[in-house]
């Protein structure tokens, strides 16, 4: 267990760069679910098909796949990639110094992925409110997308907050992944350095790698927890 101490800066190190990539690939996936959710509800055929493709497609993709196509198919673009450069993203990551190779791939592969879920998770918010609300609100002469922002929205963010919540949790654990697919320095790969170039042995790693997702997933489960039961007297 001596490696956990011996080399806590490798760790401290895995756990950074994992926790960067878990919170933008989160905000990623919480903006393009919405656009996406937008999509599934609205009342033009070609966008609420556009949208159940895409959550069709994604939802029943494994992660493992579309990770694939990310780390190999995208790099394989060559200069043609230069359209996934933003430069507001660019001067973070430079900020950051998370602008390593193959991260900007896995996080596009996480947020396309996850947003599927989040759509999903929106979706089931928008349902829950009364279809009565969203009636009143055409009738008054509101347009689809004066309802959704001044009426549905703010209903349905109540129900959705503990879904989103999960979703979030469980895009935390898929991105142990990413390490598999060429970024270097996250937990994953952390392990794998540790325990195949240094000889250290798999059990202790283990642990103090599953101590670095128990960091990032027990607080974020507890404060779910407690805002289901606020939500649960409110009612």
């Amino acid at each position: 267990m001596s490696v956990l101490i011996d080399k806590f800066d490798v760790f401290a190190g895995g756990f950074w760069l994992t926790l960067q990539i878990c919170v933008l690939a989160a905000i990623g996936a919480l903006i393009l679910g919405a656009v996406v959710a937008v999509l599934r509800i609205s009342p033009v055929p070609p966008l609420r098909a556009v949208g159940t493709a895409y959550v069709n497609t994604f939802r029943n993709l494994p992660l493992t796949v579309v990770m694939f196509f990310a780390a190999f198919g995208l790099p394989a673009l060559g200069s043609n990639a230069d359209f996934l450069r933003i430069p507001v993203l660019d001067s973070l990551f430079n900020r950051l110094g998370t602008d390593l190779p193959y991260f900007r791939f896995a996080l596009i592969a996480l947020v396309l992925y996850t947003a599927a879920f989040v759509c999903e998770a929106l979706r089931s918010g928008v349902n829950a409110v009364p279809a009565g609300q969203a009636e009143a609100a055409r009738s008054l002469g509101l347009t689809f997308g004066q309802n959704l922002r001044y009426v549905v929205l703010p209903q349905s963010w109540k129900a959705s907050i503990v879904p989103l919540g999960s979703v979030i949790i469980a895009m935390i654990k898929n991105s142990a992944l990413i390490g598999f697919f060429g970024v270097v320095g996250d937990l994953s790969a952390t392990a794998d350095q540790l325990t195949g170039a240094e000889g250290y042995a798999f059990i202790p790693v283990a642990i103090g790698i599953s101590i670095g997702y128990l960091i990032m997933t027990v607080p974020l489960g507890a404060l779910l927890d407690r805002i289901e039961k606020r939500q649960a007297v409110a009612r």
